[in-house]
C-alpha cells in the first residue's frame, strides 16, 4: 500500500492508503472527494482531475499531460493531472491538493 495525503479545496486534508498501480484520480475517487470532476475518466484528454502534487518519485509530464494543463488558468509548477500519476512504492508520502475549479 502507498500513503497518500489529499487535501480538498477547503482544505480539508485526509491521509489513505492505496494500492500501487491505482491512479490518483481513483485513489481520490475512492476516498470519497467527490470535487474531481474527471470527465474523461482517465484518458487523458480533459484536464478536470487537476491537482498540486508534492513528493518524491513523479515521472515527467508527457507532452498530452503539459498540452492539456496549460488550458488551466489555475496552473503552477507543480500541477499534474490525477489520472496520470500512477501509484507505486517510490510515491509513498505523495501529497496532493485538488486544483480549483476551472
Amino acid at each position: 500500500m502507498v500513503s497518500v495525503t489529499i487535501i480538498d479545496r477547503a482544505g480539508r486534508e485526509e491521509t489513505v492508503e492505496a494500492a500501487p498501480g491505482l491512479s490518483v484520480m481513483e485513489t481520490i475517487r475512492q476516498a470519497g472527494f467527490d470535487e474531481l470532476e474527471a470527465m474523461c475518466g482517465g484518458s487523458c484528454s480533459c484536464a478536470t482531475c487537476h491537482v498540486y502534487a508534492q513528493g518524491e518519485g513523479l515521472v515527467p509530464l508527457s507532452a498530452d499531460e503539459d498540452d492539456l494543463l496549460d488550458s488551466s488558468d489555475h496552473r503552477r509548477a507543480d500541477s499534474r493531472l490525477s489520472c496520470q500519476i500512477r501509484l507505486s512504492a517510490a510515491l509513498e508520502g505523495l501529497r496532493v491538493t485538488i486544483a480549483p475549479e476551472d
